[in-house]
């Protein structure tokens, strides 16, 4: 029998703020405005996911939190957090095992040599993949890489010197390529391995019923440019089904209000 957990994160704290970000691309004659003033605090522990239409902005305000680009207004703050990426493909070096793949990402974050093997070891048993360490990803199937590349995004985030120091993992529709009962196993994988590793996490996603599968939040973005329009608490024990009613219920209201927002700016 499965234990129902129901998620009750703090909100007298963020993981993650944001105040006022905006982002814009291009000059003057060819500006496109992305973001528009996003406020948006993310709670230590929390699971929140985005939804929006095609070039809301989204993966853009990942990227920005990541650091991988820079805001033209506003501020992000993570408070020294810990902060890793997983993106829509795994991107995984194909002339490496597994293994090698996830060594790889902790020498980057600076783990010594020796360390490095029995860490990767420990990170794929995490994810259920400690028989396929000598593979190499061509051999895996799709959700197989997936759980490597959520692996890696792990290591990246190891840090044995302050253990008091959040991990924040951002998702970019990282399941959005896989068949409908591969991502529903690994929809129960990722929530395992977020809640044992108390992780925060903002998770994009198209997936209406997924976002509510899955998050503790669900932030809508209105079309380009983006903006927080609504937020929908998600008051439903864990473990959930994608297809129960309560779910059905939430993301048909959520699906509504996208549609209204969408058809309002004609995206």
């Amino acid at each position: 029998m499965t234990e129902a957990v129901t998620a009750a994160p703090s909100r007298t704290a963020a993981a993650v703020r944001l105040r006022g970000v905006s982002k814009a691309f291009g000059s003057a004659k060819t500006r496109l405005l992305a973001l528009d003033q996003v406020s948006l605090d993310v709670a230590p522990g929390e699971f929140v996911c985005l939804l929006g239409a095609s070039g809301c902005g989204k993966s853009t305000l990942l990227n920005l939190v990541a650091g991988l680009d820079k805001v033209s207004a506003g501020t992000i703050d993570d408070g020294g957090a810990r902060v890793a990426l997983m993106f829509q493909e795994p991107a995984l070096f194909p002339w490496l095992t597994v293994t090698a793949n996830i060594e790889l990402a902790l020498k980057m974050r600076g783990v010594p040599r020796p360390d490095r093997r029995p860490r990767a070891a420990e990170l794929l048993d995490s994810v259920h993949l400690a028989g396929f360490a000598k593979k190499r990803p061509h051999q895996l199937s799709g959700g197989m890489r997936q759980r490597v590349a959520l692996a890696r995004a792990l290591a990246l985030t190891v840090d044995d010197t302050d253990a008091t120091q959040g991990t924040v993992l951002l998702m970019d529709e990282p399941f959005g390529a896989l068949d409908a009962m591969t991502r529903d196993l690994l929809h129960d994988e990722i929530e395992r391995v977020w809640r044992d590793r108390g992780l925060t996490v903002l998770f994009v996603t198209h997936n209406v019923r997924e976002a509510v599968r899955l998050g503790d939040r669900v932030v809508l973005l209105s079309s380009r440019p983006g903006r927080v329009v609504e937020e929908f608490p998600v008051p439903m024990d864990r473990p959930r089904r994608i297809d129960s009613p309560e779910v059905a219920s939430l993301a048909a209201t959520i699906t509504d209000r996208l549609r209204e927002e969408v058809g309002r700016h004609g995206a």
